[in-house]
């Protein structure tokens, strides 16, 4: 059997090896961007919004992976060897799909899906023959069922190309997604929740996810200094360049303001962990979707700065961060039980601030976009200033006002 978690007690870091596996991570969300940005650049219009379902359709997938693994790694010792070779072989799965993403539509599809099918299917089979405690046997045996649901819309894309393997993968994501956020539910099997938010893991399951939105932030810094050396350099361009790595710092700032200083302390707080826990992740995962979406748009507004802003590119440049700023909005409802009307406003801003920018160029827009989030930043700040720091208050009953 593999021992589970750590002492009583113990708040148990990341460690080297889940280190080495964001940084696989990394490379694979810099692909997508890649993989996106020159569609969404195309002269043809349906291949330009398509490239805004790719974003969903390859991201996803690859973040429910790393989601997946950090489960994996709270509920267990990442010393064992049986762990440690789980953690290896998906930093390797993820790689051979990140280095599939610019064929992934189109001749190798495979390397995109048998990888994904295989680490998500194997890995609960695999745990099950590990672990001695009927709720973790259960879990990973309902977790197996349905990861082989969605294996027959992930390998059957195989066999088609462009439009229809993209609707396939969709249906896949979704299903995994759905079925992970009903806790697998399989009849007669019970319905036990997820164990990885108990008290000697929450720490670490916490931190985990703020990693996740640094390495997503980390992608996004990546992505745009590749762009810019790729590029030729003008003054457009270094404006926009310079745009982009202040919307990641304001992307941050916003984090940080406070509900993500105080995350680890929130969940370990909650009277229920389980619920607030797997609402932090679903906020987690969307303010990384986010992200990558904000990471393409600055990758349109370095190559394009002065071209005339197309529709399809002000999806990524005010959508990406309206993304990001609802899944923030939920890690402060985890956090401390309310609604931020600061980042409503933000969101109404950016979604009204559309129509006037539809009428200029790219940097302008990405401009437009963050003034807004430097609005967001200035108005948190004038409210923490001369105020003791807030300490979290995790949900109870129903939502408090703000």
């Amino acid at each position: 059997m593999v021992a589970t978690g750590s002492t009583e007690g113990e708040k148990r870091r990341a460690d080297f090896l889940e280190l080495f596996f964001d940084l696989v991570l990394v490379f694979a969300l810099s692909g997508v961007v890649s993989r996106v940005a020159p569609d969404l650049s195309a002269d043809t219009l349906a291949r330009r919004w398509a490239a805004l379902l790719y974003v969903v359709v390859l991201a996803l997938p690859i973040v429910w992976l790393w989601t997946t693994t950090a489960h994996i790694t709270s509920r267990f010792d990442a010393r064992r060897r049986p762990v440690q070779a789980m953690v290896l072989l998906t930093a390797f799965g993820v790689l051979f799909m990140a280095s599939s993403l610019p064929y992934a539509f189109q001749a190798r599809g495979w390397a995109f899906a048998v990888p994904y099918v295989l680490i998500q299917v194997g890995r609960p089979l695999a745990l099950i023959r590990l672990v001695r405690e009927p709720a973790l046997r259960n879990l990973y045996s309902r977790s197996a069922i349905w990861f082989t649901v969605s294996a027959v819309p992930w390998l059957g894309g195989m066999f088609v190309e462009d439009a229809a393997r993209v609707g396939l993968w969709s249906l896949a994501i979704t299903i995994d997604l759905v079925a992970a956020r009903l806790s697998w539910p399989v009849p007669s099997m019970g319905r036990e929740l997820d164990d990885a938010w108990d008290p000697e893991k929450t720490h670490h399951l916490a931190e985990r996810y703020e990693q996740l939105l640094l390495i997503a932030l980390g992608e996004s810094v990546l992505a745009l200094g590749i762009t810019y050396t790729d590029t030729p350099v003008s003054l457009a361009t270094t404006l926009a360049l310079a745009a982009g790595f202040a919307t990641t710092v304001l992307l941050w700032r916003i984090y940080y303001y406070r509900a993500g200083q105080v995350l680890p302390e929130a969940v370990d707080s909650a009277p229920d962990r389980v619920r607030v826990g797997r609402n932090a992740g679903r906020a987690h995962l969307l303010m990384v979707l986010g992200i990558v979406l904000v990471a393409v748009g600055y990758e349109i507004a370095v190559t394009h700065p002065v071209d005339h802003v197309r529709p399809a590119w002000l999806v990524p440049i005010l959508g990406g961060p309206i993304v990001y700023l609802v899944g923030r909005i939920r890690l402060e409802r985890v956090v401390f039980d309310r609604l931020s009307r600061r980042r409503i406003v933000g969101i109404t801003a950016l979604a009204a601030a559309a129509l006037p920018l539809a009428f200029t160029t790219t940097l302008i827009a990405a401009a437009g976009a963050l003034t807004i989030l430097l609005g967001m930043a200035v108005a948190d700040a004038r409210h923490a200033r001369g105020r003791p720091p807030e300490p979290p208050s995790p949900p109870t009953a129903g939502p408090k006002g703000t």
